[in-house]
């Protein structure tokens, strides 16, 4: 009987069917009862029987229910009081190990929702964690872990697995299958974005698509489009998912050696969440944690592509950017680690040195210069080539002997002098000005260059404008890499951090250039975002926003290897055609030769 058909069912019958000891209509029902007695007993009952429910469609339907009650309200006591986890359990081991059973009707459905209610109901509260332990609820995760089924009930596992290893208490329980949770967690980050392609958004016809996965993706509404868009979305969250169950096992410094390894850092560095993920830290977080060990340290301070990555990160308007200072302070404090990344930090950091506070770290300008310059007196130690060498004395030179002397000359009754120097600084930008206005835009730069260099420290406002300009002249004339720092320095001087509009359109334009896709789309975003434009988007900036949404797509670069592949195929095809037609021409000549 459903739920329509026995919801009129009369009360003092339904009551009498618990005394004497009937079970309830269903589990609606059940949910329904105002009787806190009779609905407590049904309750248990029904979790306690539901592996047992033959109308798979009934069951489907049920435990589609506890979990959007979970998501609801996921620190309720009340199901995991009275047995969910030991239910969930069971219909999980039932599910592995019963195919014809899994694959009868909705019942492909239950492995799914029975992972997704664990994981709802653990991820807030640390005693639900135990009792789902408990449950023995870690052997089924882990068998789908290993791909039983398909990536859809990955998704869900790997992130009940991550709520249960972020707690003390349930850690151990997940850690007794170290070496294989981390491997295959390793394994999943690194493939998925390939495999929900091949298997789901490759298929571009909807007969051809697992039909259960389209029902869970778009609950049967919408078209391939909205399916590409949602499976986008789950390949972004599998991942990231992954990387947190990483995370928990670096945080405890356990399996460093292995996340350590060289191809998967590699990989590391360009796993991003993506605006379909943004907020979760991706890499970025596992990077972090691997940072603060100093085996971790050793391993990523070998990867040139991810000290890159990380720098890259440090000079954008990304909300992580903050972990990859984070990270590159870390590793320049060491001292075993420092010199195979400041070559390289450096010229990204210096950019940075005029940050007062970023995120909840106030004075982090000064905290960069004091690492930076943390071995400077040192007559014998490290080489510097000569670049890194200039650059550091230009941050000796701003943030330690200019401070000192505009110190003095801002003090009591020299007021005036700043006022002055002020009044001049304006005299040259105008020249500046009109260098540019005739297209003298060498002229321009030097004009700027001898602004910036009398412009006081004190005048923020006056030093982001000039900054800015000058980086805009850099532009104009091909120099991507010096309109980045000048913007970046720009940006740094705004108040608050990263949110001057023209800045932030120079700078993306220049990423653009450099093909750092990501970087430019993120300043794009903050542009749109801190100019007012009254709700339409300026069409240059749209367009640039398209172009670098979809060079940042997380399925542009599996789209991409299906397209080298298939070309491939089609080359040797092609090759094996036009070897094979030679050889049957000879072989009809043969006759006459022998005649």
């Amino acid at each position: 009987m459903d739920h329509f058909s026995c919801k009129g069912t009369n009360k003092m019958a339904r009551r009498s069917h618990a005394v004497v000891g009937f079970r309830p209509c269903c589990f609606f029902c059940v949910m329904e009862e105002k009787d806190p007695c009779l609905r407590k007993a049904w309750l248990e009952l029904s979790l306690s029987d539901m592996h047992m429910t033959r109308d798979d469609t009934e069951l489907a339907l049920t435990l589609s229910f506890i979990w959007r009650f979970a998501m609801a309200d996921p620190e309720n006591p009340e199901l995991p009081s009275l047995g969910v986890f030991e239910c969930m359990a069971k219909l999980l081991k039932k599910s592995l190990e019963d195919t014809e059973w899994v694959t009868t009707g909705q019942n492909v459905y239950v492995p799914y929702y029975a992972a997704h209610i664990i994981g709802s109901y653990t991820m807030k509260k640390p005693d639900f964690a135990v009792k789902a332990v408990e449950s023995g609820v870690i052997a089924p995760l882990v068998e789908l872990m290993r791909g039983k089924m398909s990536w859809v009930e990955q998704r869900v596992v790997v992130r009940a697995l991550g709520h249960l290893a972020s707690y003390e208490r349930t850690f151990e329980a997940v850690a007794a299958y170290e070496d294989e949770v981390v491997r295959l967690a390793m394994d999943i980050a690194t493939t998925c974005v390939y495999v929900v392609y091949e298997e789901f958004v490759s298929v571009q016809e909807r007969e051809g698509r697992v039909r259960y996965h389209c029902d869970l993706l778009t609950r049967g509404l919408g078209g391939l489009e909205m399916e590409d868009r949602k499976a986008e979305e789950w390949a972004s969250q599998l991942q990231c998912w992954s990387l947190h169950l990483l995370s928990c096992f670096a945080y405890k410094q356990m399996s460093i050696s292995l996340i350590c390894n060289k191809n998967f850092l590699k990989e590391l560095s360009q796993m991003w969440g993506g605006l379909v993920n943004h907020t979760s830290p991706a890499s970025i977080g596992l990077i972090r944690i691997l940072c603060y060990s100093k085996q971790g340290r050793g391993h990523v301070s070998d990867s040139r592509e991810m000290i890159l990555s990380l720098c890259n990160l440090s000079r954008s308007s990304d909300d992580w950017q903050y972990m990859g200072v984070d990270c590159l302070l870390l590793l320049l404090k060491d001292q075993e680690t420092r010199y195979k990344v400041l070559e390289t930090s450096l010229f990204y950091l210096v950019d940075l040195v005029e940050l007062k506070a970023l995120n909840d770290r106030p004075n982090l300008g000064d905290r960069i210069t004091r690492v930076l310059l943390m071995d400077n007196n040192r007559k014998k130690g490290y080489a510097y080539t000569y670049k890194a060498q200039k650059a550091l004395k230009e941050i000796w030179r701003i943030k330690v002997e200019r401070r000192k002397r505009e110190r003095k000359l801002i003090e009591g009754d020299n007021q005036e002098r700043l006022a002055e120097a002020s009044v001049v600084v304006n005299l040259i930008k105008k020249q500046a000005n009109q260098f540019l206005c005739v297209g003298d835009i060498e002229g321009a730069i030097k004009c700027y260059n001898e602004a910036i260099g009398l412009c006081p420290l004190k005048l923020r406002r006056k030093r982001m404008s000039l900054f800015s300009d000058r980086g805009e002249c850099y532009l104009l004339i091909g120099d991507a890499d010096a309109a980045i720092s000048d913007c970046t320095r720009a940006l740094c001087l705004s108040e608050p951090v990263n949110t001057h509009g023209k800045s932030l359109w120079t700078r993306s334009r220049a990423y653009d250039i450099k093909g750092l896709s990501r970087e430019s789309l993120m300043d794009c975003i903050m542009f749109v975002n801190v100019r007012s434009f009254r709700g339409k988007i300026p069409y240059y900036a749209a367009q640039m926003i398209s172009k670098q949404i979809e060079s940042t797509c997380l399925f542009e670069e599996a789209r991409a290897t299906r397209l080298r592949k298939m070309m491939l195929k089609d080359k040797i095809h092609g090759l094996s055609t036009i070897t094979e037609e030679p050889r049957k021409k000879k072989e009809r000549k043969k006759p006459d030769r022998l005649d």
